[in-house]
């Protein structure tokens, strides 16, 4: 199971590392926030989808068709685990690059949102005050990147949770038999 996990895991996290890399540094201080979450969550559900082909690869062909919930949801979660890690690492690796400052380009467009739609100065300036605070948190190494972690770990663990649910069903798609 712990080479099917890592095999897993890695093409997980070279799928998501090497495009957010590569999108993270392109954006540099521009990101793209209006469509940035729908692009983001796409690419880390097409990575994490190596986590459902892990869990039947290694039921068909380590376990006979058979696998049960909780040792296919800890797979899931395992191959999840290192797929975040690698996100981690390239959303840091891509900032020390680039130089870019990402809280000040988010809090500006949060902002710039939140007067575009007429909010009252009041709200604006809480909104601001809370963004101050979200940059200090964010200058904190550990806090950051337990944060950007946060971003992928869970869809992984929903993943994960969803493929263990089909692939314990030994009739959900069965392997293949040759003749």
């Amino acid at each position: 199971m712990f080479r099917s996990i890592l095999k897993y895991g890695l093409i997980a996290g070279l799928i998501v590392g090497i495009i957010d890399f590569t999108l993270f540094v392109s954006a540099g201080d521009e990101p793209h926030f209006e469509y940035g979450m729908l692009i983001g969550y796409t690419i880390m559900l097409i990575a994490l989808s190596t986590v459902f082909v892990g869990i039947k690869q290694y039921r068909d062909r380590d376990l006979g068709g058979v696998i049960r919930f909780w040792p296919a949801f800890g797979m899931g979660v395992a191959i999840s685990f290192i797929a975040g890690l690698f996100y981690v690492a390239a959303w840091e690796a891509s900032q020390a690059i680039t130089g870019a400052d990402f809280v000040t380009a988010y809090s500006n467009y949060v902002l710039e949102q939140a007067r575009a739609e007429g909010q009252s100065a009041e709200a604006i300036a809480k909104m601001a005050a809370e963004l101050a605070e979200f940059k200090v948190l964010y200058a904190k190494p550990l806090w950051r990147l337990l944060m950007i972690f946060t971003e992928i770990f869970p869809v992984g663990v929903l993943v994960s949770l969803v493929s263990a649910l089909l692939l314990r069903r030994p009739g959900f798609m069965p392997a293949r038999r040759s003749a």
